[in-house]
This record gives C-alpha cells, structure tokens and sequence, in this order.
C-alpha cells in the first residue's frame, strides 16, 4: 500500500439517506454503493452543515460553516449572496502541495466564475463539456415535463451519468502511468430534480408499486406557516400521492442509474489493480423533499429528508469491511480534517468538524458530539433563517420569525407532530436551546451574536 492513498471522492446532488439500499428503508437498488458499504465503514447519522448546494459546497472546501464567509444561500439566486472566493482557505492545495495530481469531474457550484484549478485542482472537466457533447449527438432533444422529470431520451453511454464516469475512468487510466499520488473528485449533478434517468434504468421501478412517503400525510398542523405556502410557491397544494409517485420513480430511477455509473468506476479501479491503494468516499450534498411532507425540492424545512445523508468510507487495509457508525457526522465539516489526517497534516485551527479517522480505527472519542446542527438562510422565495439541533432522541427548529418545532424522533421519525408548544416539554427545550446557542456562538454563526436573538433563545421571549 502506498504511504499516500490516492483519493477518490464522488459526491452526488440531492441524495436522500433513506434512499439507498444499504439503509433498507424505501426500495431503491443501489448494488454498487451497497458494495461500498460492505467493503468499508457506513455512517447512519451524517448530517449536512447546510440542506443547499451552494453553501454545502463552499463549507466542505473550505472547513467551516457557510455563514462564517457569507455563503448563505446559492449565489444564482435572485437574492446575490457571497460565494467562497479563492483567496479563502480550501483543503484540496493541501492534496496539492504534498504532491497529488488532481482533476475535478462534474458539477462544481461553487463560485460563478472561479472554477476547481482556483482551488486547488491542477484540471477541470465541468458540466459544459458534456453540454457541448451532448448538443452535438442530440440537437433536438429537449425535456419538456419542468421539475417533475421525464425519461431521458439518449443512450446509457450519451446520459451525463455515465458520461462522467468515463471521464473520471480515463483520468485514472492516464494517473495509473505516473506513479504518483491522485485525487479525483466526480460530481454527479444528479439525482437533482428534474430527474431524467434513461429508459433502462426509468423502467426498473413502476409508480404504482412505489410505497409512499410516510411522511406524506402532512396536515401541517401547527407548523410554521411557510412550509404551506411551499405548496402554492410550486402551484402542487392539489397533488396527489398518485400525481406524485411517477415523480418518485424517476428519482428511484436515476439514484440506481448514479450507482450503475460508479459500479463502472469501480471496476476500472480494479482492473488498474488500484483500489487497494485509494481511499473512496461517496456522500451528496444534501437530501430532497421529493414528495415528502408533500413538498417540492429541499427549501425552508429540517427535515431528515434534506438534512440526513449517505456517507460511505473504503480504505482497504485500514477500514474493516462493513463497519457501521451511528454517531452524529457533519459530513462536510468532518472530511476536510479527515483528509488532512491521512496526509499527515494538522487540521486548522478554524475547521469546525473534527477528523473521522478513530471511526476508521473502530474507535469513539470519549468527547464526540452527542447532538448535531444544521443551518437555513433562505433562497428564491425569500429569506428565512432557522438553526436545527438534533440529537438522539429530539430534534429541536429555532425559526427566528415563526413557530419553533420540536420532534420526538424516537416515536415520531416522520416529523409529522410538532411538540413545541407541549408545556411538559418546557424545561426540554430550554436545554436544547442553550445547547444550540453555545454551539452557534462557539462557531462564529452571526445571527446568534446579536442580543436580539440571544434574548430569543436564552430568555424563552418565543412563541
């Protein structure tokens, strides 16, 4: 095994946790990320800083929460926002200066006009030259169903999936000829919505045979009112659980579709004869409503649905096969100290995750974290600030402008019964609230800091 693995990280957009076969929850085959699973450690419990993929992004290069820089929400908005600017910290010139090659594959969202080789990637291969790939084999195809998805018309080897896998295939292939230490990082822009898997893999799953969300029968009762209004923001207050299960089947569709494309790589990488050698990671940015709570997308809520997502770890030799970790992983905020690790770097001082390495070793540190934070700002249709702790058995919403929420995640993991205003729950949520407060505070979150919003946390002056 080499001193430095190579690095292999695939990220995805939009990946539910409940969604993969590994979790056996909801019926989606994913053999190749169950494979993973098998092979190297599953996190049950990892959590992204922020359910948005602008802010997510820009957190995990550079090691913080996004409202520390300004990456509030997606700098394409309406709404301008910062993004994370180059001049800022980003973990991968690490990789760089202790001599790996690099080349970041897919979708990259993290600025509008500094691409990957800014931050640290030696070559980019982004999603305008599959476009451009894509326009001139298929001049005429154009989707026409909006965010509810369709079946992709083209070939599996032409669908973006794949296409993208065949560039991260051949990267490795020319990586195999130096000798030297690489990481690839392929970015799937899917399963985001719309999704648009091809035939093949859209035909695997019927809409009718697809089990509804158990969250699906949302009253919203005593909820906060802009989780309502959601509905009529995507003109979907109507639709049905059969209006919505051939959309779900699309989404089932194009996770398998995803996983096909990384079974390839993965057999690439054994044909080299280099999986022992590389470290593989699969994670996604965050989850999607999809349906859930009869929502749309992943704006304005906590929930699990967009907060909770798959984080998979393969390190032959060094991670037992089929390790399960439970505890609570921010999972962008904890890789960046991990990978530094792994090249014998110290993390910064201003990281706030903390290295994976001890879950690797099939160890626990006395002091992990027994709670979990999560973050909202706002995006196209409005600001909306809201600040999520979880811990085993509660979830607690601070929403600085409407009605907190407070889950039993014990005997309500659907979310469905806000608790918040049970008077016997009174003392409860004072504890959570001055745990979630220490946590914002100590992590330079902004909107903590003015006396305004400490009087609403610490002081009960909430509804």
């Amino acid at each position: 095994m080499k001193c430095k693995p190579n690095i292999l990280l695939i990220v995805s957009d939009q990946h539910r946790y409940d969604c993969t076969g590994y979790s056996q929850d909801y019926p989606v085959k994913t053999p190749n990320l169950d494979r993973l699973a098998s092979e190297g450690i599953s996190f049950t419990s990892a959590y992204t800083p922020i359910p948005l993929c602008c802010p997510a992004r820009q957190s995990f290069l550079n090691g913080r929460r996004p409202e520390t820089f300004g990456g509030l929400w997606n700098y394409d908005s309406s709404l301008k926002v910062e993004a994370l600017e180059p001049e800022e910290y980003s973990w991968p010139r690490e990789l760089q200066d202790s001599g790996y090659q690099s080349t970041y594959i897919g979708k990259w969202h993290v600025h509008p006009s500094h691409n990957p080789t800014m931050y640290g990637y030696d070559r980019y291969i982004g999603r305008g030259e599959y476009d451009r790939y894509r326009r001139s084999k298929y001049p005429d195809v154009k989707y026409k169903n909006g965010c509810f998805g369709e079946v992709d018309p083209v070939g599996l080897e032409d669908a973006r999936s794949h296409w993208l896998a065949g560039q991260a295939i051949e990267t490795m292939e020319g990586y195999a000829q130096t000798g030297r230490p690489w990481h690839i990082r392929l970015d799937f822009p899917g399963p985001h919505l719309p999704c648009t898997p091809v035939k093949e893999f859209a035909d695997i799953y019927r809409a009718e045979e697809i089990p509804m969300w158990r969250s699906f029968g949302e009253e919203f009762k005593n909820k906060p009112y802009i989780q309502k209004q959601q509905l009529y923001n995507w003109n979907i207050q109507g639709l049905t659980w059969e209006d919505w299960s051939g959309t779900v089947a699309l989404y089932y569709g194009f996770i398998s579709q995803i996983d096909d494309a990384i079974g390839r790589v993965l057999g690439k990488l054994d044909d080299l004869g280099m999986a022992e050698d590389t470290l593989l990671i699969y994670t996604t940015d965050h989850g999607d409503m999809c349906g859930g709570h009869r929502m749309m997308d992943k704006h304005y809520v906590l929930y699990d649905d967009v907060v909770r997502v798959p984080l998979i770890v393969r390190w032959p030799g060094r991670i037992e096969a089929g390790r399960v970790c439970n505890d609570f992983v921010s999972h962008f905020l904890d890789l960046p100290p991990t990978l530094l690790e792994i090249i014998d770097q110290e993390p910064k001082e201003f990281f706030h995750g903390r290295s994976l390495m001890p879950f690797f070793r099939g160890e626990k540190p006395e002091d992990w974290r027994q709670e979990i934070v999560s973050t909202y700002n706002g995006q196209q249709f409005g600001l909306y600030t809201q600040r999520m702790l979880r811990t085993r058995e509660w979830k607690y919403i601070w929403n600085t402008t409407d009605i907190d929420e407070l889950y039993d995640m014990e005997k309500d993991p659907d979310e469905l019964n806000n608790l918040i205003q049970h008077e016997e729950h009174a003392s409860l949520v004072a504890d959570l609230r001055k745990r979630l407060y220490g946590i914002l505070i100590k992590e330079g979150d902004g909107l903590a800091k003015s006396r305004w919003m400490k009087d609403q946390l610490l002081s009960g002056r909430k509804i």
